[in-house]
């Protein structure tokens, strides 16, 4: 299968995951990317099931509502029971890197609104290692320089994402050369440093459920 086709098993699979617990007042969390395009895609299929959504990005709000599918402001909706989102890394507790659209802050938030967060990604995103993809940091422009001085201390190489402004007019470091043993504890550094709005590791609130998809298929994995 190609990786195009592995992103629309996932999502698929993910669709049929929540389909039977949907009822008609049910908000479902998007979030950002090309697998979660296929989700949405297939998800608008069914959208007389439920009511609306939340969105993570501007342009996961576009694509929903091009289909017709209500979304709500979150200040409006509390919580909610799903949030279906990719990831650009995964290890085998679930811990994430996310960030790669650039939409890592609003992920953060939905995400940490839902009683289930799930992940759908393919195979080539589980690591053993969290940090060979870059992992974006979203800071305040005028921080920028200070924040990367400080990745630095922490043995990153921060490159600026040039031209790139978040939904939130921040801006993104990717932090390449790091080797992410503690996921959790460089999570807390990164975001205690004056700047940084979040970065993109899902470790104090990783998925729940990972839906992978795999040449022998989709794979159902729970967090430890």
């Amino acid at each position: 299968m190609t990786q195009d086709e592995l992103k629309q098993a996932v999502a698929k699979a993910a669709l049929d995951y929540i389909l039977p617990k949907l009822e008609k007042d049910s908000i479902v969390g998007i979030g950002t990317g090309s697998t979660a395009n296929y989700f949405i895609d297939a998800l608008a299929e069914h959208q007389d099931l439920f009511d609306g959504a939340v969105s993570s990005s501007q342009t996961s709000e576009d694509r929903l509502k091009g289909h017709g599918i209500p979304v709500y402001d979150l200040n409006s909706t509390g919580s909610f029971e799903f949030y279906i989102d990719g990831a650009d890394e995964t290890n085998e507790r679930l811990e994430l890197i996310k960030g790669g659209g650039a939409a890592l802050t609003r992920e953060k938030i939905v995400a940490a609104c839902a009683k289930e967060f799930i992940c759908i990604a393919d195979d080539s995103k589980m690591v053993d290692l969290l940090g060979a993809f870059p992992l974006p940091v979203e800071v305040i422009p005028m921080a920028r320089s200070y924040v990367a001085r400080e990745i630095v201390k922490l043995g990153g190489d921060p490159v600026y994402r040039d031209g790139v402004v978040t939904d939130n007019g921040g801006v993104i470091l990717d932090v390449h050369n790091l080797a992410i043993k503690s996921p959790m504890e460089l999570e807390s550094k990164i975001n205690q440093l004056t700047g940084v709005i979040t970065n993109g590791l899902f470790a104090l609130r990783p998925a729940d459920t990972l839906l992978l998809g795999t040449k022998n298929g989709v794979q159902t994995l729970k967090a430890k």
